[in-house]
């Protein structure tokens, strides 16, 4: 017979919408026996902005700085996927040329949203100096950014039909010089961690998800590649080129929180590895596509994703002839990837449950809109 105390056997417990570890504005209430989670409910809303209202109401070109803001950490690929859905639905290819370029900046910003999570996932956990080094390294990222078009969180590199700007004196020396430099780091981040036997221990067998869970649920990204599943749409559905890189998908089979930190460190050497065959083969030519001025699709819908940072990134677009978008829709993986913290949360404890958000990778940003 199960004692109870005031008639419930069950407390229910508040994380967030506060808490440090919530990676946000995200308010996780959390059902408990003790210190084992029963249950969870996740809710969302806090950082709503009304992203895709906005865009049915701003002409395609005065939408594109908005999706910057929504995944802050991933403002390229964000502005990636934005672009080729109008270009899709315009029937415009950017030239090879900017399509190069632009593969090598999302790909930079695949390394500075993965470094940014390693450090404060390790956080999270309780170690500081991996923060440290991670941030010091994304700095030299953003420098990249910043010297390419001037900004550096928020960057607004692409436009509807290739790149307004060309790429500076010296561009493709800093990227190599970066990427040797990097790989090193990579190294030392894993000497840290990989074998350190408190991170072993808070990540080994915690947060599992399965591959049937991933596909039951949406997951895309890290998460589903930790699972089992080489599902990548760089490999998938290629697009900006992508099929002309030779690189590999990691996977693992566990599923568990330890695998998505190994899948995201081989990720971001498989990124060094697409960016160095990319800089050393800039081709020659125009940087823009032939588009209109005053952008007015014909009427038509399109979907068009990406394989951002954290999953499948989707922009779904109706046009109705006219220069503002009849329905934007934005298909984000953080807001699909955080539905599966119930079922990894479940039977785990109180202290695992910052280690498992942590290492689903979210941006409230992303999930609210």
């Amino acid at each position: 017979m199960t004692e109870t105390l005031l008639d419930a056997n069950e407390l229910v417990l508040n994380m967030g919408p506060q808490h440090p570890s919530t990676h946000g504005v995200l308010r996780v209430v959390l059902k408990l026996d003790g210190e084992k989670v029963t249950g969870t409910d996740c809710i969302i809303g806090y950082l709503h902005r009304g992203v895709e209202k906005i865009g049915e109401n701003r002409t395609y070109a005065m939408f594109a700085p908005y999706v910057d803001r929504m995944d802050y950490l991933a403002a390229v690929s964000n502005g990636l996927g934005y672009c080729l859905a109008v270009e899709k639905l315009l029937n415009v290819t950017a030239p090879p040329r900017a399509q190069t370029v632009r593969v090598i900046l999302a790909e930079l910003n695949r390394i500075a949203s993965h470094l940014f999570w390693l450090g404060t996932h390790a956080l999270d956990i309780g170690a500081m100096t991996p923060l440290f080094y991670t941030l010091r390294e994304r700095e030299e990222v953003l420098k990249i950014f910043e010297n390419y078009c001037g900004a550096r969180i928020t960057t607004h590199a692409f436009r509807i039909g290739g790149l307004y700007y060309e790429v500076y004196d010296g561009f493709e020396a800093q990227v190599l010089a970066f990427c040797e430099m990097f790989e090193r780091r990579v190294d030392e981040y894993e000497t840290m961690l990989t074998e350190n036997r408190i991170w072993v221990d808070r990540l080994l067998g915690v947060g599992i998800l399965t591959a049937a869970d991933c596909l039951e649920l949406g997951v895309t990204g890290p998460m589903i590649r930790a699972s089992g599943v080489a599902w990548d749409l760089r490999k998938a559905q290629p697009y900006s080129g992508y099929e002309q890189y030779d690189f590999d998908i990691p996977t693992r089979t566990n599923g568990d929180t330890y695998d998505r930190y190994m899948v995201r460190i081989a990720e971001m050497r498989q990124s060094v590895r697409i960016i160095r065959q990319a800089a050393k083969n800039i081709p020659e030519g125009p940087q823009m596509a032939k588009v209109p001025k005053v952008i007015k699709p014909p009427v038509g819908e399109v979907y068009v994703s990406v394989e951002a940072p954290k999953g499948e990134l989707g922009y779904f677009l109706v046009s109705d002839g006219t220069i503002t978008p009849y329905r934007v829709r934005v298909r984000p993986p953080s807001f699909v990837n955080l539905q599966a913290l119930d079922r990894m949360a479940r039977g785990a404890l109180i202290a695992d449950v910052v280690a498992i958000i942590g290492t689903i990778d979210i941006v409230l940003g992303e999930v609210d809109r």
